[in-house]
């Protein structure tokens, strides 16, 4: 391997913080990472890891080093785009990773087009609702709620904000009766968000003072969809995104309920993330702005 390559590769280790994903993130074999750090070790005359069965840790010299490396790839990065023509199309695998319930609606018509605009670039789209690290876990990008950012070396752009209902079905409200007013909410049970992702409480912004109101739960969860479905089965009130409730409250198998009340914090937040590095790659440079495109789009559809 030559000395730029083991430069690469040497960024990679220290972004991924491990030799076995910076391996995945490379395409490379775990063994090749070794063995391209021991070269520029031997080459450098210094230790840069400290290596143990459970982690990677950098050297004192391996942290001075890593801010010269980075700057130095990015500036060979830059002449390269410039180098090339300007009419080269992007192309490469672009590695997604987006919130599943959130995103459901915007996914597919956004990828479709996207894929219809730049047929060079691939896909590697996954789906999940725990917190990421983009760099570690090996991610171009994020369509990510922000609770799922586990790290705030990333930078991030709101696409869009869903705001949430309180909805139950007609014969839950029969048999216990539908709040007026949100202090008539403590005597209701509700199917909650895990408590590790939003406090099982409700705000309501009542006479220009905020008014919070705990909330009694038996069942939650950390899927808005599986919510959904036990507040049908009746086994409490839920708040949930109107765009997961659209068909239901249309057909009138469940009932939004306060609506004449604001939430404080009464929405979800879709952002976009990447990595904060100066210079993007093509790829990720033009889906950032297809992606940003397309929100806005379909903001404007819905005003």
């Amino acid at each position: 391997m030559d000395y730029l390559e083991s430069l690469r590769v040497f960024r990679s280790v220290v972004e991924a913080k491990s030799f076995t994903r910076a391996a995945d993130m490379l395409g490379l074999t775990t063994p090749i990472v070794s063995r391209a750090i021991a070269g520029l070790e031997q080459r450098l005359g210094s230790r840069l890891f400290h290596r143990t069965t459970r982690q990677v840790s950098l050297t004192e010299a391996a942290e001075r080093f890593y801010d010269g490396c980075a700057r130095i790839l990015d500036e060979l990065e830059a002449l390269e785009a410039e180098a090339s023509t300007q009419s080269r199309e992007p192309g490469g695998v672009l590695r997604l990773v987006a919130h599943t319930t959130a995103t459901v609606n915007r996914l597919v018509p956004l990828i479709s087009s996207f894929k219809r605009k730049h047929p060079k670039i691939s896909l590697d789209v996954t789906l999940t609702e725990r917190p990421v690290d983009l760099v570690a876990d090996g991610y171009d990008l994020g369509i990510v709620l922000p609770f799922m950012l586990s790290t705030d070396t990333t930078i991030t752009r709101l696409l869009e904000r869903i705001p949430l209902a309180i909805v139950a079905t007609p014969d839950y409200l029969g048999q216990h009766g539908s709040p007026a007013n949100p202090a008539e909410l403590v005597g209701h049970v509700f199917v909650a968000m895990s408590p590790s992702l939003r406090k099982p409480e409700l705000t309501f912004r009542v006479a220009d003072e905020n008014l919070t109101i705990p909330l009694k739960y038996e069942v939650a969860s950390n899927n808005v969809v599986f919510n959904r479905e036990m507040v049908l089965e009746g086994f409490g009130i839920g708040l949930v995104p109107t765009a997961v409730v659209h068909e239901e409250l249309t057909s009138g198998r469940l009932v939004s309920i306060l609506e004449d009340f604001t939430i404080v914090d009464g929405a979800i937040e879709i952002r976009l993330a990447y990595q904060s590095r100066t210079l993007l790659p093509a790829k990720v440079r033009v889906f950032v702005e297809h992606a940003a495109a397309f929100f806005e789009a379909v903001s404007s559809e819905g005003a």
